[in-house]
Protein backbone atom coordinates (compact mmCIF):
# COMPACT_ATOMS: atom_id res chain seq x y z
CA UNK A 1 0.00 0.00 0.00
CA UNK A 2 1.29 3.47 -0.94
CA UNK A 3 0.25 7.05 -0.32
CA UNK A 4 1.45 10.31 -1.81
CA UNK A 5 2.84 12.27 1.14
CA UNK A 6 3.99 15.89 0.88
CA UNK A 7 7.75 15.93 1.29
CA UNK A 8 8.08 12.16 0.79
CA UNK A 9 6.49 11.43 -2.60
CA UNK A 10 5.03 7.98 -3.09
CA UNK A 11 5.47 6.44 0.35
CA UNK A 12 5.18 2.63 0.76
CA UNK A 13 3.65 1.64 4.08
CA UNK A 14 5.51 -0.82 6.30
CA UNK A 15 4.33 -4.32 7.07
CA UNK A 16 1.55 -3.98 9.67
CA UNK A 17 2.41 -4.73 13.30
CA UNK A 18 0.25 -6.86 15.57
CA UNK A 19 0.89 -5.97 19.19
CA UNK A 20 0.51 -8.67 21.82
CA UNK A 21 -2.56 -8.62 24.03
CA UNK A 22 -1.84 -7.18 27.48
CA UNK A 23 -3.94 -8.54 30.32
CA UNK A 24 -2.32 -6.93 33.35
CA UNK A 25 -0.55 -3.72 34.39
CA UNK A 26 3.23 -3.62 34.48
CA UNK A 27 4.72 -4.59 37.83
CA UNK A 28 8.24 -3.23 37.44
CA UNK A 29 7.18 0.38 36.87
CA UNK A 30 4.17 2.59 37.58
CA UNK A 31 3.18 4.10 34.26
CA UNK A 32 0.66 6.82 33.42
CA UNK A 33 -0.38 7.89 29.94
CA UNK A 34 -1.36 11.56 29.96
CA UNK A 35 -4.58 11.52 27.95
CA UNK A 36 -6.03 14.02 25.47
CA UNK A 37 -9.64 15.16 25.27
CA UNK A 38 -11.78 14.61 22.19
CA UNK A 39 -13.46 17.75 20.92
CA UNK A 40 -17.07 17.74 19.76
CA UNK A 41 -16.65 18.35 16.00
CA UNK A 42 -19.99 20.18 15.89
CA UNK A 43 -19.20 22.33 18.92
CA UNK A 44 -17.90 25.89 18.82
CA UNK A 45 -14.28 25.11 19.60
CA UNK A 46 -12.95 28.25 17.98
CA UNK A 47 -10.03 29.92 19.83
CA UNK A 48 -11.18 31.48 23.08
CA UNK A 49 -14.52 29.66 23.22
CA UNK A 50 -15.48 27.37 26.11
CA UNK A 51 -14.44 23.80 25.41
CA UNK A 52 -17.07 21.61 23.75
CA UNK A 53 -16.06 18.01 24.48
CA UNK A 54 -17.23 14.72 23.00
CA UNK A 55 -17.53 12.95 26.33
CA UNK A 56 -18.27 9.46 25.02
CA UNK A 57 -15.21 9.44 22.74
CA UNK A 58 -13.09 10.99 25.49
CA UNK A 59 -14.04 8.25 27.96
CA UNK A 60 -13.73 5.56 25.31
CA UNK A 61 -10.11 6.55 24.81
CA UNK A 62 -9.43 6.26 28.53
CA UNK A 63 -10.94 2.78 28.49
CA UNK A 64 -8.51 1.96 25.68
CA UNK A 65 -5.59 3.01 27.90
CA UNK A 66 -6.86 1.13 30.96
CA UNK A 67 -7.41 -1.99 28.87
CA UNK A 68 -3.69 -1.95 28.03
CA UNK A 69 -2.74 -1.89 31.71
CA UNK A 70 -1.78 1.79 31.72
CA UNK A 71 -2.88 4.30 34.32
CA UNK A 72 -4.33 7.61 33.14
CA UNK A 73 -3.02 11.05 34.03
CA UNK A 74 -5.95 13.32 33.31
CA UNK A 75 -6.75 17.02 33.18
CA UNK A 76 -3.07 17.70 32.48
CA UNK A 77 -1.34 19.70 29.76
CA UNK A 78 -2.01 16.86 27.26
CA UNK A 79 -5.71 17.53 27.84
CA UNK A 80 -5.00 21.17 26.89
CA UNK A 81 -5.02 22.69 30.36
CA UNK A 82 -4.08 26.35 29.99
CA UNK A 83 -4.52 25.90 26.22
CA UNK A 84 -8.28 25.69 25.76
CA UNK A 85 -9.73 23.33 28.38
CA UNK A 86 -11.60 25.70 30.70
CA UNK A 87 -12.37 24.90 34.34
CA UNK A 88 -16.00 23.90 33.75
CA UNK A 89 -14.92 21.25 31.23
CA UNK A 90 -11.97 20.25 33.45
CA UNK A 91 -14.25 19.62 36.44
CA UNK A 92 -16.49 17.45 34.29
CA UNK A 93 -13.50 15.58 32.87
CA UNK A 94 -12.19 14.81 36.36
CA UNK A 95 -15.58 13.55 37.50
CA UNK A 96 -16.19 11.42 34.42
CA UNK A 97 -12.67 9.98 34.27
CA UNK A 98 -12.69 8.92 37.91
CA UNK A 99 -16.17 7.40 37.52
CA UNK A 100 -15.06 5.51 34.42
CA UNK A 101 -12.04 4.08 36.21
CA UNK A 102 -14.28 2.28 38.71
CA UNK A 103 -15.05 -0.37 36.11
CA UNK A 104 -11.37 -1.32 36.15
CA UNK A 105 -10.47 -0.89 39.82
CA UNK A 106 -9.73 1.83 42.36
CA UNK A 107 -9.93 5.30 40.74
CA UNK A 108 -7.27 6.61 43.13
CA UNK A 109 -4.88 4.06 41.63
CA UNK A 110 -5.95 4.10 38.00
CA UNK A 111 -6.38 7.83 37.40
CA UNK A 112 -4.63 10.88 38.78
CA UNK A 113 -5.77 14.36 37.81
CA UNK A 114 -4.10 17.72 37.62
CA UNK A 115 -4.94 20.33 40.23
CA UNK A 116 -3.80 23.86 39.48
CA UNK A 117 -4.88 27.47 39.70
CA UNK A 118 -6.01 28.16 36.13
CA UNK A 119 -9.65 28.84 37.08
CA UNK A 120 -8.44 31.99 38.88
CA UNK A 121 -6.08 33.58 36.33
CA UNK A 122 -5.99 36.89 38.18
CA UNK A 123 -4.91 35.43 41.53
CA UNK A 124 -2.33 37.94 42.68
CA UNK A 125 -1.38 36.91 46.20
CA UNK A 126 0.05 33.76 47.74
CA UNK A 127 -3.13 33.32 49.76
CA UNK A 128 -5.32 33.57 46.65
CA UNK A 129 -3.11 31.11 44.81
CA UNK A 130 -3.18 28.68 47.73
CA UNK A 131 -6.97 28.91 47.87
CA UNK A 132 -7.25 28.26 44.12
CA UNK A 133 -5.00 25.21 44.42
CA UNK A 134 -6.99 23.94 47.41
CA UNK A 135 -10.27 24.22 45.52
CA UNK A 136 -8.96 22.11 42.65
CA UNK A 137 -7.32 19.55 44.95
CA UNK A 138 -10.64 19.11 46.73
CA UNK A 139 -12.40 18.69 43.36
CA UNK A 140 -10.02 15.88 42.40
CA UNK A 141 -10.23 14.19 45.80
CA UNK A 142 -14.02 14.34 45.91
CA UNK A 143 -14.09 12.53 42.55
CA UNK A 144 -11.95 9.76 44.04
CA UNK A 145 -8.88 10.31 41.84
CA UNK A 146 -5.27 10.80 42.83
CA UNK A 147 -3.86 14.34 42.87
CA UNK A 148 -1.14 15.76 40.64
CA UNK A 149 -0.18 19.26 41.80
CA UNK A 150 0.47 21.08 38.55
CA UNK A 151 2.84 23.98 38.13
CA UNK A 152 0.96 27.27 38.40
CA UNK A 153 1.36 30.20 36.01
CA UNK A 154 -0.05 32.44 38.71
CA UNK A 155 2.53 31.30 41.28
CA UNK A 156 5.33 31.69 38.74
CA UNK A 157 4.19 35.28 38.22
CA UNK A 158 3.74 36.22 41.89
CA UNK A 159 6.49 34.31 43.73
CA UNK A 160 9.53 36.35 44.68
CA UNK A 161 11.77 33.38 45.44
CA UNK A 162 11.96 29.76 46.64
CA UNK A 163 10.40 30.61 50.00
CA UNK A 164 7.11 31.59 48.38
CA UNK A 165 6.89 28.23 46.61
CA UNK A 166 7.59 26.42 49.87
CA UNK A 167 4.92 28.41 51.72
CA UNK A 168 2.23 27.64 49.14
CA UNK A 169 3.09 23.98 48.64
CA UNK A 170 3.56 23.46 52.37
CA UNK A 171 -0.06 24.47 52.93
CA UNK A 172 -1.25 22.23 50.09
CA UNK A 173 0.21 19.15 51.74
CA UNK A 174 -2.20 19.88 54.59
CA UNK A 175 -5.14 19.91 52.17
CA UNK A 176 -4.18 16.63 50.49
CA UNK A 177 -5.71 13.47 51.94
CA UNK A 178 -2.97 11.21 50.59
CA UNK A 179 0.47 11.63 48.98
CA UNK A 180 0.46 13.66 45.77
CA UNK A 181 2.53 13.83 42.61
CA UNK A 182 4.38 17.12 42.13
CA UNK A 183 4.74 18.34 38.55
CA UNK A 184 7.72 20.33 37.29
CA UNK A 185 6.83 21.44 33.77
CA UNK A 186 9.67 23.10 31.86
CA UNK A 187 9.29 26.36 30.00
CA UNK A 188 9.56 24.55 26.63
CA UNK A 189 6.08 23.21 27.46
CA UNK A 190 4.83 26.52 28.87
CA UNK A 191 6.96 29.70 28.64
CA UNK A 192 4.90 31.19 31.48
CA UNK A 193 6.58 28.74 33.88
CA UNK A 194 10.12 30.02 33.39
CA UNK A 195 11.96 30.22 36.71
CA UNK A 196 9.67 27.79 38.53
CA UNK A 197 10.77 26.85 42.07
CA UNK A 198 12.34 30.27 42.42
CA UNK A 199 15.18 30.48 39.91
CA UNK A 200 15.89 30.38 36.19
CA UNK A 201 19.07 28.51 37.06
CA UNK A 202 18.09 24.82 36.88
CA UNK A 203 20.62 23.77 39.55
CA UNK A 204 19.28 26.36 42.00
CA UNK A 205 15.66 25.46 41.17
CA UNK A 206 16.48 21.80 41.72
CA UNK A 207 17.95 22.54 45.12
CA UNK A 208 14.76 24.37 46.12
CA UNK A 209 12.61 21.54 44.74
CA UNK A 210 14.53 18.89 46.64
CA UNK A 211 14.39 20.90 49.87
CA UNK A 212 10.60 21.01 49.60
CA UNK A 213 10.36 17.28 48.88
CA UNK A 214 12.70 16.21 51.69
CA UNK A 215 10.75 18.35 54.17
CA UNK A 216 7.44 16.76 53.11
CA UNK A 217 8.45 13.31 51.87
CA UNK A 218 5.58 11.51 53.59
CA UNK A 219 3.09 13.48 51.45
CA UNK A 220 4.93 13.14 48.13
CA UNK A 221 4.17 10.00 46.15
CA UNK A 222 6.49 11.14 43.39
CA UNK A 223 7.62 13.92 41.10
CA UNK A 224 6.83 14.27 37.42
CA UNK A 225 9.66 16.10 35.67
CA UNK A 226 9.31 17.45 32.12
CA UNK A 227 12.58 19.26 31.38
CA UNK A 228 13.78 17.08 28.45
CA UNK A 229 17.19 16.72 30.14
CA UNK A 230 18.19 13.09 30.72
CA UNK A 231 21.30 13.82 32.78
CA UNK A 232 19.40 16.18 35.07
CA UNK A 233 16.63 13.65 35.62
CA UNK A 234 19.07 10.88 36.55
CA UNK A 235 20.71 13.15 39.12
CA UNK A 236 17.36 14.24 40.54
CA UNK A 237 16.15 10.66 40.74
CA UNK A 238 19.20 9.71 42.82
CA UNK A 239 18.66 12.66 45.18
CA UNK A 240 15.02 11.93 46.04
CA UNK A 241 14.15 10.60 49.50
CA UNK A 242 13.57 6.87 49.76
CA UNK A 243 10.04 5.99 48.66
CA UNK A 244 9.52 9.09 46.48
CA UNK A 245 9.22 8.08 42.83
CA UNK A 246 10.56 9.83 39.76
CA UNK A 247 7.92 9.82 37.02
CA UNK A 248 9.72 10.71 33.83
CA UNK A 249 8.01 13.31 31.71
CA UNK A 250 10.88 13.29 29.17
CA UNK A 251 9.25 12.56 25.82
CA UNK A 252 12.70 12.50 24.16
CA UNK A 253 14.58 10.04 26.37
CA UNK A 254 11.91 7.88 28.01
CA UNK A 255 13.16 4.41 26.90
CA UNK A 256 16.51 4.70 28.65
CA UNK A 257 15.12 6.55 31.67
CA UNK A 258 12.44 3.92 32.28
CA UNK A 259 14.96 1.15 31.64
CA UNK A 260 17.27 2.50 34.34
CA UNK A 261 14.61 3.00 36.99
CA UNK A 262 12.27 5.91 36.34
CA UNK A 263 8.52 5.39 36.46
CA UNK A 264 6.59 7.32 33.81
CA UNK A 265 3.91 9.94 33.25
CA UNK A 266 4.11 10.72 29.56
CA UNK A 267 2.03 12.47 26.92
CA UNK A 268 3.61 10.36 24.19
CA UNK A 269 2.16 7.22 25.80
CA UNK A 270 -1.25 8.50 24.64
CA UNK A 271 -0.06 7.99 21.05
CA UNK A 272 2.15 4.90 21.46
CA UNK A 273 0.10 3.04 24.07
CA UNK A 274 0.20 -0.42 22.39
CA UNK A 275 3.99 -0.29 21.99
CA UNK A 276 4.49 1.10 25.50
CA UNK A 277 2.33 -1.62 27.05
CA UNK A 278 4.19 -4.36 25.15
CA UNK A 279 7.59 -2.95 26.10
CA UNK A 280 6.65 -2.76 29.77
CA UNK A 281 5.62 -6.41 29.81
CA UNK A 282 9.04 -7.29 28.39
CA UNK A 283 10.73 -5.10 31.01
CA UNK A 284 8.81 -6.95 33.72
CA UNK A 285 10.11 -10.25 32.35
CA UNK A 286 13.66 -8.89 32.14
CA UNK A 287 13.70 -7.75 35.74
CA UNK A 288 12.28 -11.11 36.84
CA UNK A 289 14.80 -13.10 34.80
CA UNK A 290 16.96 -15.54 36.73
CA UNK A 291 19.91 -15.27 34.35
CA UNK A 292 22.03 -12.42 33.03
CA UNK A 293 21.69 -13.82 29.53
CA UNK A 294 17.90 -13.86 29.76
CA UNK A 295 17.81 -10.37 31.19
CA UNK A 296 20.01 -8.94 28.43
CA UNK A 297 18.00 -10.68 25.70
CA UNK A 298 14.76 -9.26 27.08
CA UNK A 299 16.20 -5.77 27.56
CA UNK A 300 17.30 -5.83 23.92
CA UNK A 301 13.71 -6.70 22.99
CA UNK A 302 12.45 -3.79 25.14
CA UNK A 303 14.83 -1.45 23.31
CA UNK A 304 13.77 -2.86 19.94
CA UNK A 305 10.09 -2.14 20.65
CA UNK A 306 10.57 1.44 21.82
CA UNK A 307 13.43 2.59 19.56
CA UNK A 308 11.18 3.34 16.53
CA UNK A 309 8.81 5.34 18.74
CA UNK A 310 11.52 7.86 19.68
CA UNK A 311 11.80 9.61 16.27
CA UNK A 312 7.99 9.80 16.27
CA UNK A 313 7.93 11.33 19.74
CA UNK A 314 10.70 13.79 18.96
CA UNK A 315 8.78 14.93 15.89
CA UNK A 316 5.50 15.33 17.78
CA UNK A 317 7.28 17.26 20.56
CA UNK A 318 9.52 19.39 18.35
CA UNK A 319 9.67 23.16 18.90
CA UNK A 320 7.32 24.78 19.74
CA UNK A 321 6.95 21.85 22.12
CA UNK A 322 3.65 23.01 23.62
CA UNK A 323 1.93 22.28 20.28
CA UNK A 324 2.59 18.55 20.70
CA UNK A 325 -1.10 17.96 21.49
CA UNK A 326 -1.90 18.41 17.79
CA UNK A 327 0.17 15.38 16.82
CA UNK A 328 -1.29 13.34 19.66
CA UNK A 329 -4.86 14.03 18.53
CA UNK A 330 -3.93 13.55 14.86
CA UNK A 331 -2.76 9.99 15.60
CA UNK A 332 -5.85 9.26 17.69
CA UNK A 333 -7.94 10.28 14.66
CA UNK A 334 -5.86 8.21 12.22
CA UNK A 335 -6.27 5.20 14.52
CA UNK A 336 -10.05 5.48 14.74
CA UNK A 337 -10.28 6.57 18.38
CA UNK A 338 -12.30 9.63 17.31
CA UNK A 339 -14.34 10.58 14.29
CA UNK A 340 -12.83 13.97 13.52
CA UNK A 341 -9.44 15.67 13.58
CA UNK A 342 -10.77 18.48 15.76
CA UNK A 343 -9.49 20.02 18.99
CA UNK A 344 -10.71 22.46 21.60
CA UNK A 345 -9.42 25.99 21.00
CA UNK A 346 -9.01 25.14 17.31
CA UNK A 347 -5.59 23.63 18.10
CA UNK A 348 -5.70 21.20 15.16
CA UNK A 349 -4.27 24.07 13.12
CA UNK A 350 -1.16 24.41 15.33
CA UNK A 351 1.01 22.14 13.13
CA UNK A 352 1.72 22.26 9.40
CA UNK A 353 0.67 19.68 6.84
CA UNK A 354 4.33 18.76 6.31
CA UNK A 355 4.70 18.13 10.04
CA UNK A 356 1.62 15.91 10.10
CA UNK A 357 2.80 14.02 7.02
CA UNK A 358 6.03 13.15 8.78
CA UNK A 359 4.10 12.12 11.91
CA UNK A 360 2.10 9.76 9.68
CA UNK A 361 5.27 8.27 8.20
CA UNK A 362 7.01 7.83 11.54
CA UNK A 363 3.91 6.31 13.14
CA UNK A 364 3.80 3.78 10.31
CA UNK A 365 7.47 2.92 10.79
CA UNK A 366 6.86 2.41 14.52
CA UNK A 367 3.97 0.02 13.82
CA UNK A 368 1.47 2.42 15.33
CA UNK A 369 -1.14 2.71 12.58
CA UNK A 370 -3.65 0.22 13.93
CA UNK A 371 -5.64 -0.02 10.69
CA UNK A 372 -3.52 1.07 7.75
CA UNK A 373 -6.42 1.30 5.32
CA UNK A 374 -8.35 3.59 7.66
CA UNK A 375 -5.25 5.70 8.34
CA UNK A 376 -4.55 6.09 4.61
CA UNK A 377 -8.18 7.03 3.89
CA UNK A 378 -8.13 9.66 6.58
CA UNK A 379 -4.72 11.01 5.57
CA UNK A 380 -5.89 11.30 1.96
CA UNK A 381 -9.00 13.17 3.14
CA UNK A 382 -6.84 15.63 5.07
CA UNK A 383 -4.61 16.15 2.05
CA UNK A 384 -7.64 16.70 -0.19
CA UNK A 385 -9.03 19.36 2.15
CA UNK A 386 -5.68 21.11 1.79
CA UNK A 387 -5.80 20.96 -2.02
CA UNK A 388 -3.52 17.95 -2.49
Amino acid sequence: MRIELPGFGSYPLSEPTTWPAVDRPATSRIVYAAAHVVADPLGDNTPGSPAAVDWEATLRFRRHLWSLGLRVADAMDTAQRNMGLDWAATRELIRRSAAGARSYGDPATLVSCGAGTDHDPDAGTLDAITAAYAEQIETVQSAGAGVIVMASRQLARVASGPGDYHRVYGKLFGVAERPVILHWLGEMFDPNLAGYWGSRDVAAATESFLELIHANASMVDGVKVSLLDEEHEIGLRAALPEGVKLYTGDDFNYPSLIRTGSHALLGIFDAIAPAAAAALQVLDAAEASCTDEGRERLLAQYDEILAPTVPLSRKIFETPTYNYKTGIVFLAWLNGHQDAFAMVNGAQSARSLLHLSEVFRLADQAGLLADQELAVRRMKALLAVNGL
